[in-house]
């Protein structure tokens, strides 16, 4: 039906032929977090138990890994970019992974033997902020392409990061062809969060970042093994790499129930797990969502080879239930914290809540094994980074549920 929820669900597989997650397991999560954790500006972001709220959803528990205060980017897409720019950096100095520092790339050392580098990306926003923070930090320069639609905000949170930052009439995945072509053209690195033939090493370090973000909420659990985790994905890549994490700390076989999200303009992944037959689905066209950080429509292959083997389900939603996450968590039940969220953040709450409450969605919450024992993992991966948008959502009710 036209504005519902639809939901794949996967068999669950098992097996020593299945993509493997040591990349983006535990032992990798320690070494990009040591990365992280030298920056001066590394704080854990919180961790919301949301105690009233499941209670009042009738589940065991909810928790909400709020990345609103990543590095005061309002986003956790820096620790992708940070991570790969660092390794890219440390390769082309010869240095091992365990010298691989905020101090270390800052010391004059690398600039004076690499000289001043230029990195590339295409971003709605989230990513091309954080490349050009890094890029920034660490006294090179970056170039950073939109799609059609970017949120000025947004753009002008790059460009005062001292980014080249433009916002061109393509949509998502034309203006990584566009990135990639200059790239090319210009000798700059090209700092891209999905994969293609040939270019699988600097998306396979960012998807490592990702994992510090799992890290910590691993930790922050403090022995409560989540029962189900929910993941918002654009490429995939996010989603792949917090999915590979959970996977090697418990195992196939009891491992939480993973969810991937997606708009239902931009479901490529949903599509492609629909379909079944090997083959990546993309989307075309404008993508027209209000989860902009989740409007792509190719699959990343790298973050699909994890999550075919290892997600249980895929969900495909409208815009009107990112809304309704908003608005769940910026007003919170009883003495809840509050979690400000963007539309790509709250994506996953807003499932949550709407497949709980509404009847119309048992069989979702029923294919899911969702009950009064469930524990529930989500990750608000931004905050507000469009303040327009996200008053005119929660104070003015734009996007109302169904």
């Amino acid at each position: 039906m036209e504005n519902e929820i639809k939901a794949v669900r996967m068999k669950r597989k098992e097996g020593g032929d299945l993509s493997s997650v040591k990349k983006f397991g535990l032992e990798a999560a320690k070494q990009a977090n040591a990365f992280h954790r030298s920056f001066p500006e590394y704080q854990i972001t919180p961790l919301a138990e949301l105690t009233d709220l499941a209670a009042g959803l009738g589940v065991a528990g909810i928790y909400v890994k709020d990345e609103s205060y990543r590095f005061g980017l309002n986003a956790f897409k820096v620790l992708g970019g940070s991570y790969a720019i660092g390794r890219y950096l440390a390769e082309r100095m010869n240095l091992d992974c365990s010298q691989l520092t905020y101090e270390k790339l800052t010391d004059g050392a690398v600039k004076k033997e690499l000289g001043e580098l230029t990195f590339v990306t295409a971003t709605d926003g989230n990513h091309g902020r954080g490349v050009a923070w890094t890029a920034n930090r660490l006294g090179h320069k970056s170039v950073v392409y939109m799609p059609k639609g970017s949120a000025e905000e947004r753009l002008q949170n790059i460009r005062v990061l001292g980014a080249d930052a433009s916002i061109t009439d393509l949509n998502y995945d034309d203006a990584v062809r566009l990135a990639q072509e200059k790239g090319r053209q210009n000798g700059w690195i090209v700092v891209q969060d999905t994969s293609w033939e040939g270019y699988e090493k600097i998306p396979g370090w960012i998807m490592e970042g990702y994992t510090t973000m799992a890290y910590e909420a691993y930790n922050q659990l403090k022995g409560v093994k989540p029962t189900h985790i929910f993941l918002q994905a654009g490429v995939g890549a996010m989603s792949g790499a917090v999915t590979g994490f959970f996977t090697d700390v418990y195992g196939d076989r009891e491992r939480p129930v993973v969810t991937i999200i997606e708009p239902d303009k931009a479901d490529c992944l949903f599509r492609t797990a629909r379909a079944s037959d090997g083959k990546l689905h993309p989307v075309k066209g404008d993508m027209d969502t209000i989860m902009a950080g989740l409007a792509c429509g190719e699959p990343c292959p790298l973050g699909w080879e994890v999550l075919r083997d290892h997600a249980d389900c895929f969900i495909s939603m409208p815009d009107w239930v990112a809304a309704e996450g908003m608005r769940v968590l910026g007003n919170p039940v009883g003495n809840d914290r509050k979690v400000v969220s963007g539309e790509s953040g709250a994506a996953t709450m807003g499932f949550v809540a709407e497949i709980l409450r509404k009847e119309r969605y048992r069989h979702i919450r029923e294919e899911l094994g969702l009950d009064e024992n469930s524990r529930i993992l989500c990750f608000s991966t931004e905050g507000d980074t469009d303040k327009a948008n996200y008053r005119q959502i929660v104070w003015d009710g734009k996007y109302p549920s169904l």
